[in-house]
């Protein structure tokens, strides 16, 4: 059921209209239904959900933070269209900052917080025995949070808002131009990295971590894909 069909735009108020809208063209963007480069036309996407321009432009807004729109003054909005040398210095940065992230968390790491990645781990196998676009996007998602669970017991908050970007920057890229066996590889390099926490063992902990993100790199297939048009990427 696509979001049209669960709330009729006349039955939310604005805030709601806005992420509602952002849900279903997030959505479209990360199943790859729209294509990067695609210009988001404020009348276009106003008119399908009967919105105003003012919540069209917020939901706008709120997917130019996450990473998944950009916008140009005087051109509008379009996907983002992350360039083989973006993602290359997006996995670069992670390269830098995560093996540190991942041996500071095992000097930090509690018994209930290996736990609690232990759920985690098998929210992802339940995700990866599902089929379709939610469970994809569920599986990118699931692989992103366990990158930022980590950060947050690391306990260095500005490098958690670091985190927050690149996951987020890291999350498109993989959505766009990832293989579909990528969260699969994932979440066995996150149960390893989970077991050097658990071991306390900082030197494995980050050269797992680095060796994960090498691979998830080494996965991307960068081409240029063609996309639907607005309307038959919402299914309105």
């Amino acid at each position: 059921m696509n979001i049209s069909e669960k709330l009729s735009p006349f039955e939310l108020v604005p805030d709601d209209r806005a992420l509602a809208i952002r849900e279903a063209l997030r959505n479209a963007i990360v199943d790859r239904r729209l294509a990067p480069g695609t210009k988001l036309v404020e009348s276009e996407v106003g008119e399908l959900f009967e919105a105003s321009r003012t919540v069209v432009r917020a939901a706008l807004q709120m997917l130019a933070f996450e990473g998944l729109v950009r916008t140009e003054r005087n051109r509008g909005a379009f996907v983002s269209n992350p360039t083989p040398e973006e993602a290359r210095q997006v996995f670069a940065s992670r390269r830098l900052l995560e093996p540190g992230i991942a041996a500071a968390a095992v000097d930090r790491i509690t018994d209930e917080e290996i736990e609690g990645f232990r759920h985690h781990l098998k929210a992802e196998v339940r995700f990866m025995s599902e089929r379709g676009p939610a469970a994809r996007r569920a599986e990118i998602k699931a692989s992103g949070d366990f990158h930022l669970m980590l950060a947050a017991v690391a306990g260095n908050a500005i490098l958690q808002r670091f985190m927050d970007e690149l996951v987020a920057r890291s999350s498109l890229v993989i959505a766009l131009y990832g293989s579909t066996g990528v969260s699969r590889c994932g979440h066995h390099e996150h149960a390893d990295i989970l077991e050097a926490l658990e071991q306390r063992d900082a030197v494995r902990a980050s050269a797992l971590m680095l060796h994960h993100i090498d691979h998830i790199e080494a996965d991307l297939d960068i081409r240029v894909r063609d996309g639907l048009a607005l309307k038959d990427a919402l299914h309105i």
